[in-house]
């Protein structure tokens, strides 16, 4: 597993079935963006592609081919990710105001 700040990249099998490819935002593969400064859990390389079920709402796979793909941010330590399948998981905190838990903005 990786950790990036509020993002948690785990390995899994493969991406599911039917689960389709997310844009790319200005070049990047952009994992999650950040509510309070504006910056990017992102990665510039082709070798990744960021997914999305079409039964998932904010379920994220990503996949990484041929080398491995350095994941940036602007106020964390880059991480180089080996290829393979992942699951792409943002932290989310208890809040009792809001009901259960939400996402950590970062």
């Amino acid at each position: 597993m990786y950790r990036q700040g509020d993002i948690l990249i785990a390995p899994v099998e493969s991406i599911p079935e039917g689960a389709q490819p997310l844009p790319r935002e200005n070049g990047l593969v952009v994992l999650a963006r950040g509510e309070v400064a504006g910056h990017t859990h992102a990665i510039r390389s082709e070798n990744a592609t960021l997914f999305q079920p079409t039964w998932g709402g904010e379920l994220r796979f990503l996949k990484v081919v041929a080398t491995s793909a350095r994941l940036e941010h602007e106020e964390h330590a880059a991480i180089c990710l080996p290829p393979g399948a992942y699951r792409v998981i943002r932290q989310r905190e208890y809040e009792s105001r809001m009901g259960g838990g939400v996402y950590v903005a970062d």
